[in-house]
């Protein structure tokens, strides 16, 4: 399956992406791991989105565009994928759309986790990280430590990052709304969209998604 998975910030895209990925056997991509990739490797796309970056600007639409295309060029990719961050405009939904139908191929499902606003502000805002490991990840609601401010796998200080405070994490939104959530109108027009609840446990969403798929794949 050609699946794109959209959601706001502290919807569980990155946590879904995995579990989907897996189940359905297609490559999950991501537009972090893009970068990083490009940037690690020191290709020439990025060289320049390292250059926008180390400049406090957005890496362009048209860098973002030939990393993807890029990647979805790779040989594994020939039975399917799930984009996780890409597209996040209507440029970039353009773009993948021209880019498959140059190959005769087309999506099978925008894949739409629906979350309240308020519970994203209560997602992000509570998340405490350990300074030691990035990797350790608390909440304090969800997952609190034991001891208040310290991790309990190895007893580093715990933290809130500053984009995960409550005012940062409204403007994030902002911008989700006003850049992404175009997207979703989009590919209803392509009845596309597949919009499922992503409150619960980790493995009900997953499960959730994975039917609302199938679904389709039926269909």
């Amino acid at each position: 399956m050609r699946i794109v998975l959209v959601g706001p910030p502290g919807a569980g895209k990155g946590t879904q992406a995995q579990y989907l990925a897996k189940n359905l056997s297609i490559p999950h991509i991501s537009t972090g791991d893009l970068f990083r990739a490009n940037i690690s490797q020191g290709t020439l796309l990025g060289k320049k989105a390292q250059e926008y970056m180390n400049a406090g600007q957005l890496v362009p639409d048209e860098v973002t565009i030939a990393m993807a295309e890029d990647r979805l060029s790779q040989a594994d990719t020939e039975q399917g994928f799930l984009l996780d961050g890409f597209p996040r405009n209507l440029a970039q939904a353009k773009a993948l759309d021209r880019f498959l139908a140059d190959r005769n191929l087309v999506l099978d499902a925008v894949l739409d986790l629906e979350v309240p606003e308020d519970e994203v502000v209560k997602r992000i805002a509570g998340r405490r990280i350990c300074r030691n490991d990035s990797s350790h990840v608390f909440h304090v609601t969800y997952s609190p430590p034991k001891q208040e401010g310290v991790c309990d796998i190895c007893g580093g200080e715990l933290y809130q990052r500053d984009d995960d405070h409550e005012d940062t994490v409204r403007k994030r939104l902002e911008v989700y709304h006003n850049e992404t959530e175009p997207i979703i109108d989009y590919y209803k027009a392509q009845n596309l969209v597949v919009t499922i609840s992503a409150l619960g446990k980790v493995d009900e969403v997953t499960q959730r998604a994975m039917d609302a798929l199938q679904r389709t794949k039926a269909a």
